[in-house]
């Protein structure tokens, strides 16, 4: 029992110390130490050194006086009476002999002149004036052996022989009474100690009551509301959730054999990862774009429209997620209207830029906090309409954002200063009945190409435009060369991505509220026609029951692409196996899906944008992966198509030129 209170004392104090320490430390320093008290303090201790050297001087003098006859100076007073006789002063003479034993050079030049006159002998008129030597000490720590001395013993007849006497020792009653009083007395301080230990105890805990005050409710309000508390719940929390939504199996085991027929067709179902939701920020909001980080593979980001039903809250907000937390977006970033298009940065990882509804182009930081730190101006040297299309181009020393409004005007940023476009472009087409405005609702790039870019218009029309004048076209849109195939707003536009061993950046696809998707064939840029010029689509994919609002080629795989459609149907279509119907079609929810991306890093998973604000997260297993001979199967599909198409074409013209003559 005395050995667990001795720990607990010990923990205690342990304690104490500790509390103790953190009061010193948060104390004021302490006030430095009186000059006046340390000076006084080296005179008492040079005092008291002075007074020793005294009577070591003394003492060696009184003993040399005894063992040498007296001086045979007359005048000298005898040694038995003089505390200080003739020996000592010719030790003070002679001082650089005995000084040099104990000390260097320096200490006896400074012993010859550190020496005093002092007066030895009586009061008389025969006493002598004599130098007195003040030597410096030093001080030398040696340890000092004591050699024991041998016991002499000596035996004699008597030690040898003496006989025992049985009577001398106690008897047995005394030492039973003795061994009692022993016990008794080592209990009563069992006791005793016992009741110190416990006493101790009360004190310690008493002291730790005392250091351990209570928060009043005032200190507790300051500290919940305080910015380093909540920066540090923030973080601390979302590392917490990250952890716990992990879904990683840590009770599996290694050691027995997987199962076979059981996921064998584990890699070409299209599975359902999560979904993103967050009651506070996405009630009543609606995806309107989504993209992912190029750096970091689990971050996804999407925009928002305005909740109607929120009046304090911003009109339009971007959330960034986060595939191991779940429950609430990593960031949430603010903006004064609507968000349409949103867009992470390629270059750099921290940047997010997004187009709104009033026109303004914002980018956010997620170093910053929920405001953009810059954005464009509302005027005239910006957007004034809504913003549905951008896209950066270019490479990391030099690249530029690109943005589209429905009033046709293209700008390009420079990512550093939006307080003005670096470059304008007016799209305009003079064969318009009403304006000449080009409404612009989608755009994009061809890998590798920095001047040349198409656009989908409200008409249902995609033009192509250029940059810049170049050798056969000039800047601004191509009015001679229309790909006309959609009958309502072109929803989506996307080229197929410069990947593998055959070149098919030519291609790219378009879907419409018409209910259909366009395959086409864009033509030479460098070769614009100088006359109108109608382009067909190479094919048309019929199949969905709603408007199709996004269309997206896979990154790795070439034959094959997704479509997200007003039912909420994500297809999966491969032109390799089948052009009819989707390889695989899933139903994601009962509201339509506005925005699809593919994630950057290998395409095997997509994120599907709801009008219901969630933010669903696909995973389509090996269906992404491609087999070697995809792109010749590709070629041979594409060729099938054009062998379709003519003769198609031919049998409208021979049926045109049948009801002709029938006419006629």
């Amino acid at each position: 029992m005395s050995d667990k209170i001795r720990a607990e004392l010990e923990a205690k104090r342990a304690k104490l110390e500790a509390l103790r320490r953190a009061k010193k430390s948060r104390s004021a320093t302490a006030t430095p130490p009186v000059s006046g008290e340390t000076d006084a303090i080296r005179e008492r201790e040079k005092a008291h050194i002075h007074n020793i050297v005294s009577n070591l001087l003394g003492e060696r003098g009184s003993r040399h006086a005894d063992s040498t006859p007296g001086s045979s100076v007359p005048s000298t007073p005898a040694p038995g009476r003089i505390g200080l006789g003739h020996n000592a002063l010719e030790l003070v003479n002679n001082g650089t002999r005995s000084i040099s034993r104990q000390s260097d050079s320096g200490s006896e030049r400074g012993a010859q002149r550190n020496h005093t006159l002092v007066q030895v002998g009586g009061d008389g008129p025969d006493s002598v004036m004599s130098s007195a030597f003040v030597p410096d000490l030093i001080e030398v720590e040696q340890e000092l052996f004591e050699m024991p001395q041998k016991e002499r013993v000596v035996y004699n007849k008597e030690v040898q022989t003496a006989a025992l006497d049985d009577d001398s020792g106690p008897s047995i009653e005394d030492l039973r009474r003795q061994l009692r009083q022993e016990y008794e007395q080592a209990q009563q301080q069992q006791q005793q100690r016992q009741q110190e230990l416990e006493a101790e105890a009360a004190k310690l805990d008493k002291e730790i009551e005392e250091e351990i005050r209570e928060l009043t409710e005032e200190e507790r309000a300051s500290i919940l509301v305080a910015p380093e508390f909540l920066n540090f719940v923030e973080q601390s929390s979302k590392i917490v959730q990250r952890a716990l939504n992990d879904n990683y199996d840590y009770t599996r085991d290694y050691t027995v054999g997987a199962q076979t027929g059981e996921d064998d067709l584990e890699g070409k179902r299209v599975k359902k990862f999560c979904a993103f939701w967050d009651e506070r920020w996405c009630k009543n909001r609606s995806i309107t774009d989504a993209d992912w980080s190029p750096r970091y593979p689990e971050l996804s980001v999407a925009a928002y429209n305005k909740n109607p039903a929120a009046i304090n809250e911003p009109d339009g907000i971007v959330a960034v997620w986060n595939l191991h937390l779940l429950e609430r977006p990593e960031f949430v970033f603010h903006s004064q209207s609507d968000v349409l298009s949103v867009l992470f940065s390629p270059f750099h990882s921290n940047l997010i830029f997004g187009g709104t509804y009033s026109g303004q182009i914002l980018l956010w930081d997620t170093r910053a906090k929920h405001l953009p730190v810059l954005k464009t101006p509302l005027s005239a040297a910006g957007h004034t309409y809504p913003v549905y299309a951008m896209q950066m181009v270019g490479t990391q020393n030099a690249h530029n954002l690109i943005t589209s409004s429905t009033d046709g005007m293209v700008y390009s940023w420079l990512v550093d200063m939006l307080a003005q476009p670096q470059e304008s472009l007016e799209l305009v087409h003079t064969g318009h009945n009403k304006t000449d405005e080009v409404a612009i609702t989608t755009l994009d790039f061809p890998d590798n190409e920095t001047t040349t870019f198409w656009v989908g218009t409200e008409e249902g029309n995609v033009y192509q435009a250029n940059r810049y004048d170049r050798a056969g076209s000039k800047a601004g849109l191509n009015q001679h060369d229309v790909y006309k195939g959609h009958h309502g707003p072109v929803m989506g536009l996307n080229f197929h991505p410069l990947a593998g061993p055959v070149d098919f950046s030519d291609l790219f696809l378009t879907c419409s509220v018409d209910w259909t998707i366009k395959l086409w064939r864009a033509k030479n840029a460098g070769k614009p026609s100088t006359t109108h010029t109608s382009i067909q689509p190479l094919y048309s994919f019929n199949e969905a029951d709603d408007y199709v609002y996004d269309v997206k080629w896979h990154p790795q795989h070439p034959a094959l692409f997704g479509s997200v459609d007003g039912t909420g149907r994500f297809d999966l279509w491969n032109l390799n196996m089948d052009t009819e119907v989707p390889t695989i079609s899933t139903v994601v929810g009962d509201r339509a899906i506005n925005k699809m991306q593919w994630d950057k890093k290998d395409g095997r998973r997509v994120a599907l944008g709801s009008s219901d604000g969630r933010l669903y997260i696909y995973d389509i297993g090996d269906v992404g992966v491609p087999r070697e001979s995809e792109w010749t199967d590709l070629q041979k599909t594409l060729s099938s198509i054009a062998g379709a198409n003519a003769a198609q074409m031919n049998l409208e013209g021979e049926q045109s030129s049948s009801r002709t003559l029938a006419g006629r």
